[in-house]
């Protein structure tokens, strides 16, 4: 099935300031958030943020917290981002059934969230190349995992040309322009 910026969310699960600098490849990470996140503006694809227990491991970081829509983040303590009723709330409230999915760690709060929203009837696919943990080996065994469970495992290109559909327009020059 093609992804369809009509009809996405973009939801990042816990890029904060004290779970990066831990993963495998940060950086990469945080380029394919940026590139995302960019492309999603540009389209009109909504934006949900979850951060687990903030308190403990920071706020979302930095430069993908100064590009975050108003009011994107919801706090949660549950490794799920579904365990948590105010994000399925505004979740559900976006109205839209493709959910794009990305952050750290993929083996836990990635791999909860990827698992319980697609139960909820939602349309899952995983950014792998937006997405870490802190070891090689629990990225591939969240992901093998998700693909078994019915999960699209997509990557950051996949995703905004998709969302595009066509070159030639505004939107192709401005989001083209991210992919180097």
């Amino acid at each position: 099935m093609l992804l369809s910026a009509e009809r996405s969310a973009l939801v990042i699960v816990d890029v904060q300031e004290r779970l990066m600098p831990a993963v495998v490849e940060p950086d990469r990470v945080l380029r394919n958030i940026d590139v995302l996140l960019k492309a999603a503006g540009e389209l009109k694809v909504p934006v949900l943020v979850s951060e687990q227990y903030p308190k403990g491991l920071g706020p979302t970081v930095a430069p993908v917290r100064n590009a975050l829509p108003p009011d994107s983040v919801v706090e949660k303590i549950t490794f799920s981002s579904a365990g948590a009723p105010a994000f399925m709330d505004r979740l559900v409230g976006l109205g839209r059934k493709q959910i794009v999915l990305l952050g750290a760690e993929t083996h836990v709060c990635v791999l909860q969230t990827a698992l319980a929203v697609a139960a909820a009837d939602f349309d899952v696919f995983l950014v792998a190349d937006a997405c870490s943990s802190r070891t090689e080996a629990n990225i591939e065994l969240a992901i093998a995992r998700m693909r078994a469970n019915g999960i699209e495992i997509v990557s950051t290109e996949m995703v905004v040309f998709e969302w595009m559909e066509r070159a030639g327009t505004p939107s192709f020059k401005i989001i083209s322009q991210l992919i180097k």
